[in-house]
């Protein structure tokens, strides 16, 4: 059974998503369990991922990367997801927030900044969430005031990926006070060694525990004004786009999470035998799994679908929405069938269904809960 099969993936992505396979198997699978367990930084994986050329490679080849379109992520989110996926999480945040500084930054910004996350001398975030604001863009409190030698910020941020580990990060701050409240936001380089930052880790998620989350204050940090990407009041709108591509890729998360749970619970139905027969034999437990495999193949045909339009902006809102909602929730439905066919054992830690079941509540919430993605289906996808 071949789940994530290459025949709807484009030809110019399967190189990729091989290595991905390849890598996934040989580097992530054999200490996924206990960087669960432990919860640490994954930091050996990543420098592997990094000499494998897997690592911030979406950065074009103008300034180091391998320039991966989004397609070839996207393919190479299924592979690394399906085995684990708080590893895969720390292996893309690495160039979190690097598409923005390379369509919107200066190209001194990009050889100071974009450059050494390509050739993987740094590693980056992105910082927009707040401890009392998630999804409203529009309603975040950080300020980054300008002074005669650049901008100052205050206030924090929360659920910053790389916040402790990263060297720098893009940083949405609001910088106007107008009627407009989408014009108020821009977006800053921040030096995580810059005076007034200071960050601590989120302890101990239920899931993906061995990706590192952290809450940021800021405290009169100051940054120079060429620390500015793009115009002033642009934040907003640079973000809406990074977002498009991104729920591609948490749609991706999605399916290499449910990929993992059908085949825990097909080979798990199938090894096990109740009632003098395998359980795989009775038909309530065959309904489930057909049940399972129509629910992945029809949210994976419409993640590569809207893939194809996001890459050539054809509704791109609408249908990055619809894949990362779709995506994402099958793979929690499809997660929570697998655990009740394993039954009492699925509570277990040593059965890897407990842990993808832990994992799949949380591409649900990130980059925009679904709520918020329903709203943008709705209001973008009119007739």
């Amino acid at each position: 059974m071949e789940l994530l099969d290459e025949s709807i993936v484009p030809e110019h992505a399967r190189e990729v998503k091989q290595e991905a396979r390849e890598f996934a198997e040989e580097y992530i699978a054999p200490v996924a369990e206990d960087y669960y367990e432990s919860g640490e930084y994954p930091r050996d994986v990543l420098e592997a991922g990094m000499d494998a050329g897997l690592v911030a490679q979406d950065i074009s080849e103008a300034y180091g990367g391998r320039g991966f379109d989004l397609q070839q992520i996207l393919a190479l989110s299924e592979e690394l997801y399906r085995v684990d996926a708080g590893i895969a999480l720390t292996l893309q945040l690495a160039s979190f927030g690097c598409e923005i500084l390379q369509h919107y930054g200066s190209e001194d910004q990009k050889e100071n900044w974009l450059r050494p996350v390509a050739e993987n001398d740094m590693i980056s975030g992105l910082a927009v969430s707040e401890p009392q604001t998630g999804s409203d863009l529009a309603g975040m409190k950080t300020t980054a005031e300008q002074t005669e030698d650049g901008y100052v910020l205050n206030g924090e941020k929360y659920w910053v990926g790389n916040a402790v580990e990263a060297d720098w990060l893009t940083v949405y701050a609001k910088t106007g006070d107008t009627g407009d409240r989408y014009s108020n936001y821009s977006m800053f380089i921040v030096p995580t060694d810059t005076p007034g930052y200071d960050a601590e880790h989120i302890p101990e998620k239920m899931g993906m525990r061995a990706s590192k989350q952290g809450h940021i204050v800021f405290d009169d940090c100051e940054v120079p004004d060429e620390n500015l990407i793009g115009t002033e009041g642009g934040g907003f709108y640079m973000l809406a786009d990074f977002f498009n591509h991104g729920r591609i890729i948490v749609g991706g998360h999605g399916i290499g999470l449910a990929a993992a749970a059908i085949e825990e619970a097909w080979t798990f139905v199938h090894d096990r035998n109740a009632f003098g027969r395998t359980v795989s034999e009775f038909q309530a437990v065959q309904h489930i799994l057909a049940d399972m495999r129509m629910e992945f193949e029809a949210a994976r045909a419409l993640n590569w679908r809207a893939a194809e339009k996001v890459e050539n902006n054809e509704d791109a809102g609408f249908w990055a929405a619809s894949a990362k909602t779709k995506s994402t929730e099958m793979a929690v439905d499809v997660a929570e069938r697998g655990m009740q066919l394993h039954g009492g054992r699925s509570v277990l830690n040593e059965y890897k269904i407990s842990r993808i079941y832990r994992d799949v509540r949380i591409p649900v919430i990130y980059e925009g809960a679904n709520e918020i993605q329903r709203n943008l289906i709705y209001r973008q996808g009119s007739l």
